[in-house]
């Protein structure tokens, strides 16, 4: 019996998943520390280097921003909260393959910059064009690409960056100088890889913040933004104070000219016809009183 015991025993496998412990994970303080994913984990050093890829719709409950992912790396764990960085975004394939058409030409280009508070930064940049391009303007619009980014880049730090990046600043500033020398059609930024940290603290602004999390809005709240909406479509209109029509036709007209309007005008038919109306109604009242009397001197 003791042997069988043991056996038995022996079977027994601890359960794995009671073990381990669930974590939040969080984005960076440039993102307004949004909690992106949960993991689970026994051990706190293997959550440590874990990467996550979030879209941007996620973060900012907006529908246009789907083709935009996030890559975060966690850093740090504390009180079951994962605290990561930014490592870098792509887009989307599906996205990128609705730009390109046959008998026209794609530009690509690598770029490192590095930024103001010294961070290495890999920017893959593409651009197309109407129709089918020679090399050596290709070359051209590569070298326009490069010095844009690499501007932008020493002029601003590493989340001042990556926000122009996401908002598309950067490819519109292409887009401008690139219009000078070649018309290109489209520009984006479908990569970028951040190859090594800030080591300079820059005391940035309060503006920085690559996104702000919009919470979605339940029906009541709905129904509170409309109702204000419409109270100061009121006020706006009860300030804006219009003349009437009437007011600004006798404007336009002179004052001898009105003179000369009003000594003209005739008696309204209106007015005549009460008058007779009012003498016809004296006469039978007169009538009845003559009739009383005559009736009187008989008896």
């Amino acid at each position: 019996m003791a042997k069988a015991r043991s056996r038995t025993a022996v079977r027994k496998v601890k359960d794995k998943w009671k073990a381990k412990t669930w974590y939040n994970i969080l984005a960076p303080q440039s993102f307004d520390n949004v909690p992106i994913a949960d993991t689970l984990s026994s051990d706190l050093n293997n959550v440590i280097d874990r990467v996550t890829e979030v879209s941007l719709q996620d973060l900012t409950n907006d529908f246009r921003k789907s083709h935009i992912k996030l890559f975060f790396k966690v850093y740090k764990v504390e009180n079951n909260n994962a605290y990561t960085q930014f490592i870098g975004h792509s887009l989307t394939s599906d996205y990128l393959r609705r730009m390109i058409r046959r008998k026209r030409s794609k530009i690509e280009g690598v770029y490192d910059v590095t930024t103001r508070d010294s961070a290495t930064i890999r920017v893959k940049p593409f651009a197309t064009t109407d129709k089918r391009i020679q090399n050596s303007q290709k070359r051209i619009v590569r070298e326009t690409m490069k010095k844009t980014i690499s501007d932008n880049a020493k002029n601003s730090t590493m989340s001042e960056f990556i926000k122009e990046v996401i908002d598309g600043k950067v490819g519109s500033d292409i887009y401008k100088n690139c219009k000078k020398l070649y018309p290109v059609k489209r520009v984006e930024i479908f990569k970028t890889q951040v190859l090594g940290s800030p080591s300079i603290e820059i005391e940035e602004k309060e503006t920085t913040k690559i996104i702000e999390h919009k919470k979605e809005e339940s029906p009541e709240d709905e129904k509170k933004t409309k109702s204000e909406k419409k109270v100061k479509k009121s006020e706006e209109k009860e300030e804006i104070v219009e003349k009437p029509e009437e007011q600004a036709v006798e404007e336009e007209i002179e004052p001898e000219v009105r003179k000369d309007f009003e000594e003209s005008e005739e008696p309204k038919p209106e007015e005549e016809k009460i008058e007779i109306n009012a003498d016809e109604t004296e006469k039978p009242a007169k009538v009845s009183k003559t009739k009383k009397k005559k009736s009187k001197a008989k008896k």
